[in-house]
């Protein structure tokens, strides 16, 4: 691919290049122009934040901030995240477990904490992701590279495709959830008293932590930091690592990605069955904290009707089409799997593409009780 700038656009060019090995889950790439318009709104506000962080890490690393504060400021990176993780992700955009009311509110307020949009939209362009994965219509299309994929994204326009295909998934689930919507029309107020003043200001009120420096840790950095963390599984974890379930397919399995985003770095599997609560087959808290938090809720009644996968799909799936990083690949004779096949993606439960016989298959836990 060729780009050429012209004054705010990147007139990006595709060029003939060896084929890709890997099989792409959608329709493939067209061959032809299409320019991406730079949004210079974003590119200064990354811009700033970046900078300010910078600061700010410069702050805790100098001994000039509260350690109260640094503490504060990790602790409400983990809160957001989770909203986004065991949130907008592994609830609302795969429906891999169901959550009463007091969990869902929960969530959304932290997920609106995290500043990376609000649920509808979050929703939308994940399950377009995974409908339609490394494609056009993917907004954070991996074979773009790693700057657009982990960031880059952000700073252009969307792809026509993205919008177009975009029409196409289902999005009645949300619209029937109030909470949701109620986070929808209220975002543009509520999110900036949940990412920045009031982060800002509990430092300042309970430990008379300079303002200043209040602004640059416990909300900047921050904020950029749990960014960050996100976008890695849009870019490291569809680059570098394993392959065990589907070596056809972009994503991967990356234990650091797994850790720093709180179970979201097992991306292999996850593209493979995005339906499971877990997004990994692992049942290792440590590497997997957002399920530990589902768990937990379900114990006490919060969460249930958790969906998972059960040991047969796994071996099918893994002797069929793995990498043969598995250690089940050394242990399974090569057998048929006529599930989850990658030109036919699902982005989670209720996508009407799911086979039913996944479904027949699966393993639900905490099943809901009258």
């Amino acid at each position: 691919m060729e780009f050429i700038m012209a004054g705010s656009k990147i007139i990006a060019k595709n060029v003939d290049h060896d084929e890709d090995p890997r099989i792409v889950s959608a329709p493939q790439m067209k061959n032809r122009d299409y320019e991406w318009h730079i949004v210079w709104r974003n590119v200064l506000a990354f811009i700033y934040l970046h900078v300010a962080a910078a600061y700010g890490l410069y702050l805790m690393f100098t001994g000039k901030v509260n350690a109260f504060t640094i503490l504060f400021a990790f602790s409400f990176a983990a809160m957001s995240a989770m909203g986004v993780t065991a949130g907008a992700h592994r609830l609302w955009a795969h429906r891999a477990y169901k959550a009463r009311w007091p969990l869902r509110l929960y969530l959304a307020l932290m997920q609106t904490m995290a500043f990376q949009n609000h649920i509808y939209e979050w929703v939308r362009d994940h399950r377009v992701h995974h409908k339609f994965t490394e494609t056009d219509a993917d907004p954070h299309n991996a074979r773009r590279g790693f700057f657009f994929s982990h960031m880059g994204w952000l700073m252009v326009r969307k792809h026509k495709d993205v919008f177009e295909k975009g029409a196409t998934v289902d999005m009645s689930d949300l619209e029937k959830d109030p909470i949701v919507m109620f986070q929808k029309k209220t975002y543009l107020v509520v999110m900036p008293l949940l990412c920045f003043l009031i982060p800002s200001y509990i430092p300042v009120w309970l430990w008379n932590e300079d303002p200043w420096s209040s602004w640059y840790v416990a909300s900047i950095t921050r904020y950029t930091l749990t960014l960050h963390f996100t976008w890695l599984v849009n870019s490291a974890a569809h680059i570098w690592g394993t392959r065990p379930y589907d070596k056809n397919i972009g994503a991967t399995d990356n234990v650091a990605v797994a850790i720093g985003a709180f179970g979201e770095g097992w991306h292999n599997y996850h593209h493979v069955f995005p339906w499971d609560y877990k997004a990994a087959e692992l049942g290792n808290y440590r590497t997997n904290l957002s399920t530990a938090l589902i768990d937990i809720a379900a114990k006490y009644g919060l969460a249930y009707d958790l969906k998972t996968v059960s040991k047969e799909m796994i071996e099918q799936r893994v002797s069929r089409t793995g990498d043969g990083s598995h250690p089940w690949a050394q242990q399974t004779e090569d057998c048929s799997d006529e599930h989850h096949h990658p030109e036919n993606p699902v982005w989670g439960w209720d996508d009407t593409d799911m086979p039913e016989e996944d479904k027949q298959l699966a393993k639900i836990v905490h099943r809901k009780t009258e």
